[in-house]
């Protein structure tokens, strides 16, 4: 969740095009290579072998990168801003889109990926696979945010489950006995996840931060009283802890798997990690969609999926293997054996997904209420913006509304230059 380059890069990633060696055909065979994430589960490998097998003429290439996404964005951007064919197809995270499409780093896919089949896919993942009316990604993987809650401390107290801001506030302070146990714990750090933590509450009060036209929105009242929530968790109804200003994903869940908080505000990879073996929580445990205020519960999307590059002498070969990697059964494989969400609609009906993962009924009404980030190529400078004012508001360092009319003068100034 990383949004631009980074000031300094690897060596290797800045070594000139002439000292690359390019994709090359072997035994008379296409290549076509990738950069991806490491094969955690090995489904990716399977499924290129299967590929090959039903596609003799092509060789899948897929480079095992560095796990952490933002090298893997500076490795396909520096390779795409010397306009090289090392990379015939990406595997992106869906915040690299606007900034790799405006580039015209990506070939639009509107020749390949039809309407009528784009309708099978999530809607929130094929919005987040659009710029300027175009599409050039099809999602694989994919990913928002949810409310995880203690399925026995609400049932012990008599109470179901909370779909308001008012209903988990109130659950909260019922249940939570501090500093032992919380009531609601979020990624409040200063960074990416931030922003989705405070989108995803502006949006269920029938906010915005930037909306269709372009209009930044974000020191409207319904964005106010979002962030104003948020403050009030920690330093009014104290439901948060103060340490919360410090939580990434893995602080939040190590807190609600330890069985320290009632409520947690985190992403769909966690569930897998609380339902081991020795974990204090095990089948203790519920998700539903965010809580939301005037307006109704939303999830800010994560997930990844494939562009072509712009710059590929294969992209009829490269479009046959990203076909084929999201099909229900690649998209089956790559759930059961790599615990990689789907984003194909079918896949969460079928019934050997339903039979190893009944929670994955849950997961699809909460994915089908995910959203992207704004997509615009400036949208790193605007995230920036947006971080440092949401995290001075919960540090007691202003007040929401005075925080958020500055960030809306700093984003219109960065969005009109």
């Amino acid at each position: 969740m990383r949004k631009g380059l980074e000031l300094f890069l690897p060596a290797i990633l800045l070594l000139p095009a002439s000292c690359r060696k390019a994709p090359s055909s072997a035994d008379g065979k296409v290549t076509i290579r990738y950069l991806a994430n490491p094969d955690v589960g090995g489904a990716t490998k399977v499924l290129i072998k299967k590929f090959e097998e039903k596609n003799p003429g092509i060789h899948v290439e897929m480079v095992e990168g560095p796990s952490a996404p933002n090298t893997r964005e500076d490795m396909y951007a520096t390779s795409f801003m010397a306009q090289e064919d090392s990379y015939d197809f990406a595997h992106m995270d869906v915040a690299w889109l606007a900034k790799f499409a405006a580039q015209g780093w990506l070939k639009p896919l509107d020749g390949y990926f039809a309407a009528q089949e784009q309708e099978k896919f999530l809607p929130g993942d094929i919005a987040g696979s659009k710029f300027n009316g175009k599409i050039y990604r099809v999602p694989n993987q994919s990913d928002g945010g949810l409310l995880y809650y203690r399925k026995d401390l609400l049932k012990a107290r008599g109470l179901t489950p909370p779909r308001t801001w008012d209903e988990l506030v109130a659950a909260a302070k019922k249940i939570q006995s501090p500093p032992n146990l919380w009531g609601y714990v979020f990624e409040g750090k200063q960074y990416e996840c931030l922003v989705c933590n405070f989108l995803e509450l502006a949006w269920g009060n029938g906010g915005e931060l930037i909306d269709e036209k372009g209009q930044v929105l974000i020191d409207r009242p319904e964005a106010v009283q979002a962030l104003q929530w948020m403050v009030d968790a920690v330093h009014k109804h104290k439901i948060s802890p103060p340490g919360v200003l410090t939580y990434q994903e893995e602080e939040a869940r190590h807190v609600f798997q330890e069985g320290q908080a009632v409520f947690m505000r985190n992403w769909p990879y966690a569930w897998e990690l609380m339902q081991k073996e020795g974990s204090p929580v095990k089948g203790k445990v519920g998700i539903v969609p965010m809580v939301h205020g005037k307006g109704r519960s939303a999830a800010a999307l994560g997930g990844w999926g494939f562009g072509i590059s712009a710059f590929s002498k294969h992209p009829d070969e490269a479009w046959k293997f990203i076909e084929f990697l999201t099909t229900h059964e690649g998209q089956k494989t790559a759930y059961l054996m790599s615990g990689i969400l789907p984003t194909r609609k079918s896949v969460y009906a079928d019934p050997e997904i339903l039979k190893a993962s009944p929670q994955i009924k849950d997961l699809y009404n909460i994915l089908s209420l995910t959203r992207p980030r704004p997509l615009s190529p400036a949208y790193a400078r605007v995230s920036d913006i947006v971080q440092l004012k949401v995290s001075a508001a919960l540090s007691g360092l202003g007040e929401p509304q005075k925080l958020l009319s500055e960030a809306a003068q700093e984003i219109r100034g960065v969005l009109k230059r």
